[in-house]
């Protein structure tokens, strides 16, 4: 019986010690709970440290939460935590949401957290966001252009800066496109109203013309923004974009005219050394027929066709051709200097 005795003692005293550590650890939370009206279980809290949650997170978010009117159990804030998510943004943005009257739920703000995860962007900012309205250059100047050119049908170019007032739509947060799909948007449907103008001058005494063109466009449609304004910062005339144009269109066909017009003089010179090929294979003929004429005169001799009469007869003409000639191209200069 003694020993039966001791068992029992040494259990009763494994359980106070035990009992001791949990509320060592716990009490002090279990009673700010408690006393905030928000209360966790002990049991609820053994749970967490045994999954490795941080309990003072739990309880001090689910206090802060129920602090400010709303009804948020231990338990999603748990799941959203061992999910990956930041519980304190999720509770700061149902907070911040709930006192500027808008509408979301803990399932909404629990996936815009976890989906702005490694952003650099938190749900926390969405919401702020939706509640006072951010500015997004167009173009941004990070991206390396400071203006967004256009051509108007004049052929004169526009420079514009313009700046897009958007705050951010909760229901497409999840899934939505981003700022860099605004910039380029609203960027094409400046160039597009830039081009339906006649003339620069239009753009330039109208520049809202611009911005009242672009946001009828529902640009943000399926982007996780809602464009509430685009102004117009800055409007610059460019170069003759036109102008410019059909320079370089003249000078192409310039050097186009160029390239045939050395083509077809490759073709002359070509043709002209050809011509002179011709003529000196002519003129090698001509001198062949006449190195023939002296053989063919002595073939005549031995055969007696020809007397040394007719030769010398033949000789007389020539020479007698020959002074003709001579006087003939004497007389020519006298006849110039008298004229």
């Amino acid at each position: 019986m003694e020993s039966l005795y001791l068992i029992g003692i040494a259990v009763l005293a494994v359980f106070a010690f035990i009992l001791a550590i949990v509320l060592f650890n716990f009490f002090g939370l279990w009673l700010r709970a408690r006393i905030a009206n928000a209360p966790v279980s002990l049991g609820k809290m053994i749970g967490m440290r045994l999954r490795k949650v941080p309990v003072g997170l739990i309880v001090d978010n689910r206090i802060t939460a129920v602090k400010a009117g709303l009804d948020v159990r231990s338990d999603p804030l748990e799941a959203h935590y061992l999910a990956g998510g930041d519980v304190s943004h999720v509770v700061l943005a149902l907070i911040a949401a709930d006192k500027a009257g808008i509408t979301l739920d803990f399932n909404r703000a629990c996936a815009i957290d976890l989906a702005t995860k490694g952003t650099g962007k938190t749900v926390l900012e969405a919401v702020r966001t939706s509640i006072n309205p951010k500015v997004i250059d167009a173009p941004n100047p990070t991206m390396g252009r400071t203006t967004i050119d256009g051509v108007a049908q004049d052929g004169i170019g526009v420079k514009v800066k313009a700046r897009v007032t958007v705050r951010s739509h909760l229901d497409r947060f999840v899934g939505g496109a981003t700022e860099e799909t605004i910039i380029a948007r609203v960027g094409e449907g400046i160039v597009s109203a830039i081009g339906s103008a006649h003339s620069y001058k239009e753009v330039l005494e109208n520049p809202d013309r611009i911005s009242k063109t672009v946001l009828a466009k529902g640009l943000d449609s399926n982007t996780a923004f809602e464009i509430l304004s685009i102004d117009i910062a800055d409007v610059d005339v460019g170069d003759n974009i036109g102008a410019k144009l059909q320079a370089e269109q003249a000078d192409a066909d310039k050097r186009v005219a160029q390239a045939k017009a050395e083509v077809r003089r490759a073709a002359a010179v070509a043709v002209e050394q050809e011509m002179r090929a011709k003529t000196q294979e002519m003129r090698a003929k001509v001198v062949e027929a006449e190195a023939q004429v002296p053989m063919a005169m002595a073939e005549a001799f031995r055969a007696g066709h020809l007397g040394i009469m007719d030769y010398y007869r033949m000789k007389n003409v020539q020479a007698d051709t020959s002074m003709r000639e001579s006087i003939a191209g004497g007389d020519k200069p006298r006849g110039d200097g008298g004229a």
